[in-house]
């Protein structure tokens, strides 16, 4: 169920562990055709970079790669073995990794009391010495963070959320505690990793030794943008052998690109000659993809650069003890899905949910569209799909009439379900009632099948329900409701003006989509229309 978030962070100040045990009341309880087995889910899709991922993993098996995990911390030490005079550039540009330090608490008279007056007894000798040892191998290391309420609270017999109160209310320390750095790191290139695992596998693994990793590297970036991100994908393998050179490379590109549908391939020398490749085997892969020709992209021209790729250096790989040459070829992920998705920003494509510029496709916004309540029963939807016939065939007879739409059993009773209009000098149903819900222009509109509306039903979306049908529902659920309390019910229509009028749920997302597009909802309309269920048996 929905809730206040404002309400709940002020309840939390208040008192968070009462707040925290609240929070089942707002979990409701589920209808029965929300229950397992009846709740059932569809399939999702796949993320862009996730799915570019995936299908650079299936590429690099296919070419014969192996697949492999590197270290994701990479000590700062090894960045200067792996880049040599570079190494301060490189560093500039990483992550340091932190931990907060383990303070030596004491427990005081003073914080004793304190301690009893927040779990409302007073704490034996033997209780207050066990949290003064908990504490004092939290020190020491030989009590985990994560355990620290956990072995606090049983010490004590206490609800553990009531010792998270006390951590916070006695010792002020945890508060106060601040981060150190250490000089780990977290790697900005795939390399640093590979250094790392070769240096385990070259005198246990038969050559060649061909290796790949997809997976995460971090780049202390000055600024994202629409090309960068501090924490990115790279697709990197390695080939070490006796028998190397940049021809490896050049043919590794092209079985690896050619599988997403690159034709052409350029290699041309990488200026930026890093210290941890051999001097002039540094190259770029430039890629023609013929999706990109006239594109609104940078890359219209049809190519653009996808790769880089290197022997290592000798004067690297020494310092690891590695006595074979080694290949190396890398490209980022999230350049691959924005040449695949036709994106623009890799900011939009990889966290959609942050963009503020969001769009909705008109069958989007269509699926966004429902009806408020409807029938559970077999004969209540029959009930329904009688009424929308009825008014069909007769909604244009003058009143005053009445049609019986349905007769039959519900819930054990005979009950008699009819359209009506006592009314004179009008007719069954109005103007509006076959007024269908069609998605044009990214606005919502309830607009009858006419000639003036051909082209909304041409180029729109329709959500396939017309204000009788979502009537029908209503009403049919209403009959539901009323013949299993043993009462009739009389469901009326008159002057649509909003979608609850006509029993249509708009989800909030879309209203606010519409709204902050200035777009328009426009369901309106004379439906006119009356049912009535009675029982008569």
């Amino acid at each position: 169920m929905r809730f206040d978030p404002i309400q709940i962070r002020e309840a939390a100040k208040k008192d968070f562990d009462k707040a925290w045990q609240q929070g089942r009341e707002y979990l409701g309880k589920p209808s029965l055709n929300k229950k397992y087995p009846r709740n059932t889910y569809s399939f999702g899709e796949p993320h862009p970079i996730f799915d570019t991922i995936q299908r650079l993993r299936e590429a690099y098996l296919r070419l014969g790669f192996s697949e492999a995990m590197n270290p994701v911390m990479v000590e700062a030490q090894d960045v200067f073995r792996q880049f040599g005079s570079e190494a301060l550039a490189v560093l500039d540009r990483c992550f340091y990794l932190a931990g907060l330090p383990r303070p030596d608490i004491g427990i005081s008279d003073e914080r004793i009391a304190q301690i009893n007056a927040l779990v409302g007894r007073t704490l034996s000798t033997e209780e207050v010495e066990a949290v003064r040892q908990i504490l004092h191998g939290y020190k020491k290391g030989k009590v985990e963070g994560d355990d620290l309420v956990q072995e606090i609270a049983k010490a004590v017999s206490v609800d553990d959320a009531l010792i998270s109160t006390v951590l916070e209310k006695v010792f002020p320390e945890f508060r106060a505690l601040v981060a150190e750095a250490t000089t780990r790191t977290l790697r900005s290139h795939m390399t640093s990793g590979w250094f790392l695992s070769l240096s385990h596998l070259y005198d246990r693994e038969k050559l060649p030794v061909k290796l790949f990793s997809v997976d995460r590297c971090f780049r202390r970036e000055q600024a994202e943008d629409a090309a960068r991100l501090m924490s990115y994908f790279s697709a990197s393998c390695v080939i070490m052998d006796e028998d190397l050179s940049v021809e490896d490379g050049k043919a590794i590109a092209d079985g690896l690109l050619s599988q997403f549908g690159f034709q052409k391939f350029q290699f041309r020398p990488d200026d930026k000659r890093s210290k941890y490749y051999t001097p002039g085997t540094q190259i770029e892969v430039y890629a023609y993809h013929p999706a990109l020709v006239g594109s609104a992209t940078k890359y219209s021209s049809g190519w653009v650069e996808v790769a880089t790729f290197g022997i290592y250096s000798p004067t690297a790989l020494s310092q690891y003890d590695i006595p074979y040459p080694v290949m190396n070829l890398g490209l980022g992920v999230e350049r691959i899905a924005m040449i695949l998705h036709n994106s623009k920003d890799v900011r939009a494509l990889s966290y959609p949910q942050f963009q503020t510029d969001w769009e909705l496709t008109a069958r989007e916004m269509a699926q966004m569209i429902s009806v408020q309540k409807a029938p559970t029963t077999a004969a209540g939807l029959s009930i329904a799909e009688s009424v929308v016939k009825t008014c069909i065939e007769h909604g244009d007879t003058p009143s005053p009439c009445d049609f019986t739409a349905w007769e039959g059993e519900l819930f054990g009773r005979r009950v008699l379900v009819s359209v009506v209009e006592p009314e004179e000098n009008t007719k069954l149903c109005g103007p509006a009632f076959q007024n269908e819900i069609v998605v044009y222009k990214q606005n919502v509109m309830g607009i009858p099948r006419t000639a003036r509306w051909e082209e909304a039903f041409l180029d729109g979306v329709t959500t396939g329900i017309r204000y009788i049908d979502a009537f029908a529902e209503l009403a049919a659920y209403e009959a539901e409701v009323a013949t299993l309390a043993g009462k009739d019910s009389e469901t009326r229509s008159r002057i649509v003006r909003s979608p609850s009028d006509v029993n249509i749920q708009i989800d909030p997302a879309l209203e606010r989509y519409i709204t902050s597009h200035k777009h328009k909802i426009d369901l309106r309309g004379p439906l006119f229309t009356t049912v009535k269920s009675q029982i008569v048996g």
